[in-house]
């Protein structure tokens, strides 16, 4: 992604949520085609530093336009782990946005194993088993960089037990990662 491209995305996000509290949709009048490949995207937005919302779509199942959007909506107003964003937040709130790889299957016989295969501050995983799932961006490895600690978060954030990540399904990703300067 250029960084013109990269620009104009974090400016989609920031306008499409900004749109919102008018109760109006705002639309490019121009899309680039590398807007209109399938991707996974996630939208993060921090205030003062502090994370304040993150919303996105592992699997490429919608255009990088429509998921920005989307995304960006969900992280403003629909994460569950916050109240919905207010109009007077936004001139606070910095952007980030990660354009994810299609996910891989990482083979592993046993838990060592699997910790060998990990790339810290390369690798998204996601963590699939018994019909839940979870999924930490590479960002998440600034915060929790051991890999046994940062599995066993994964495996409470899909509801799981801190060991279930020793025979679950993992996938690792990849992610291009940009954002707005701190306001």
């Amino acid at each position: 992604m250029n960084e013109l491209h990269r620009r104009i995305l974090l400016d989609l996000a920031r306008k499409t949520i900004a749109a919102k509290f008018s109760n109006k949709k705002y639309e490019l009048d121009f899309i680039p085609k590398e807007f209109q490949e399938k991707r996974g995207v996630f939208v993060t937005l921090h205030k003062h530093g502090e994370l304040r919302g993150c919303i996105g779509n592992i699997c490429p199942d919608k255009s990088l336009y429509e998921a920005t959007k989307e995304n960006a909506l969900n992280a403003a107003f629909h994460d569950p782990r916050f109240p919905p964003l207010e109009k007077e937040e936004l001139k606070e709130i910095n952007l980030e946005i990660s354009i994810l790889s299609v996910p891989q299957k990482v083979e592993f016989k046993e838990p060592k194993e699997l910790i060998q295969k990990l790339r810290p501050k390369i690798d998204g995983i996601i963590l699939e088993k018994k019909g839940h799932q979870s999924t930490f961006l590479p960002q998440v490895w600034e915060q929790l960089p051991d890999p046994f600690e940062f599995l066993q978060h994964l495996s409470w954030k899909a509801g799981l037990g801190p060991d279930a990540w020793k025979d679950a399904a993992i996938y690792t990703y990849q992610a291009e990662v940009f954002g707005e300067k701190e306001r």
